[in-house]
């Protein structure tokens, strides 16, 4: 998939965005190699039906991730740079969870020197039951639409 996303003189406050996706076991597999995190609340499942939680869960920051994947598609060739990025975590994730994320444009912050601006982000992540797992605010730089190079504009 190539294509090009939203550029800096594209977007307006208050516009919005995200994605869906289902966690499954192999996500939570998956962190543990990536992260390097074999706590057993994610990699113990006789240890985590112990806990409060009642079975293995997901890496808060593979939650992290998997909010920005979305910036990352919706401002696809047009990104200079994601600047900054606070994720809380609200609520555990479990295998079977369908997650979906949403992004906010807060604010839009000029950047003329750089041919575009910054946009500051604020985003959630809900769950099938509609509880709030996580909260984020993110920055990232970007291009107006003029400044993205042609070879991006050709994929």
């Amino acid at each position: 998939m190539n294509f090009v996303g939203n550029a800096f003189d594209e977007i307006a406050v208050d516009d919005t965005f995200g994605q869906t996706l289902t966690i499954t076991e192999a996500h939570i597999v998956q962190a543990c190699g990536l992260f390097g995190d074999f706590n057993p609340l994610h990699s113990n499942d006789a240890f985590a039906q112990q806990t409060r939680f009642g079975q293995r869960i997901l890496h808060g920051p593979m939650t992290s991730a998997y909010m920005t994947a979305s910036i990352g598609m919706y401002f696809y060739a047009t990104a200079v740079a994601y600047l900054a990025h606070d994720c809380r975590f609200l609520a555990p994730v479990l295998a079977g969870d369908t997650l979906t994320t949403e992004w906010r444009i807060a604010e839009l912050i000029a950047k003329p020197h750089h041919q575009g601006g910054i946009a500051v982000l604020a985003g959630h992540c809900r769950n099938q039951r509609d509880e709030i797992v996580a909260e984020a605010d993110g920055k990232i730089l970007l291009l107006n639409r003029a400044a993205v190079p042609e070879e991006a504009r050709r994929s």
